[in-house]
């Protein structure tokens, strides 16, 4: 998860917010070693998308791509939401636009 000082996760721990925008956090449900797991290999692919787009391999890339969205999927950023309340998706849009806008207002001096 991002640090607290440079993105401000919110108030009910869903998302965190950078330049203005809502990315949805991890599961904290899932456990530490799992968590681990999913995220080393989220970095693998990444970097995987990197050797891919300087090789020009589109089918490396292409597969790379995929394996960054599985690992987002699994960690509960990416697809169907991790909270149990009914509670809508923000993920990705601009959090002055959604509910969570007056609590950022609020952290602005």
């Amino acid at each position: 998860m991002p640090s607290p000082d440079k993105f401000p996760t919110t108030p009910d721990g869903r998302y965190f917010v950078v330049k203005g925008r809502l990315w949805r956090a991890s599961n904290p449900g899932l456990a530490s070693d799992e968590r681990q797991r999913l995220v080393d290999a989220l970095m693998k692919a990444r970097r995987e998308v990197a050797a891919a787009l300087k090789a020009r391999d589109g089918n490396a890339q292409k597969a790379a791509r995929q394996a960054v969205d599985e690992a987002k999927r699994a960690l509960g950023e990416r697809g169907p939401v991790w909270w149990q309340d009914g509670a809508p998706d923000f993920n990705r849009r601009m959090v002055a636009n959604t509910p969570y806008a007056d609590w950022f207002a609020a952290l602005r001096p």
